[in-house]
């Protein structure tokens, strides 16, 4: 089993910035693919950025790219979403993802076994 936390959401004005937090335990060295998932009222789930725990590869939506930076600190089993001019849009709540594998599309949620609580992201205008 892995346990994932999230940290480091909160209220900003649309330019600001965020940095989330996302700390695992348990079966750590399992993992091999870690990816950050948003969701706003009304919206499917939405993968915004992922991360290759070995070769550390990584993936974003078109919405975010230039904006947002997922890095990891391996030896700390944490993964980070450095948020930049953030947008209204960019609202929504943030969930952290594990899975044990590395196949499989990188933003498909169903791929995913293990998921954090969530941190909500509001961004003002």
């Amino acid at each position: 089993q892995v346990q994932l936390v999230e940290s480091g959401g909160g209220s900003v004005q649309a330019g600001g910035s965020l940095r989330l937090s996302c700390a695992a335990s348990g079966y750590t060295s399992g993992i091999a693919f870690m990816a950050w998932f948003r969701q706003a009222p009304g919206k499917e789930r939405e993968g915004v950025a992922g991360i290759h725990r070995e070769s550390f590869t990584r993936y974003y939506v078109d919405s975010v790219k230039g904006r947002f930076t997922v890095s990891q600190d391996n030896a700390k089993n944490t993964v980070y979403l450095q948020m930049n001019s953030l947008k209204p849009e960019d609202t929504a709540m943030y969930y952290c993802a594990a899975r044990l594998w590395t196949s499989g599309t990188w933003d498909r949620a169903a791929d995913f076994s293990y998921w954090g609580q969530g941190t909500q992201v509001t961004v003002s205008s």
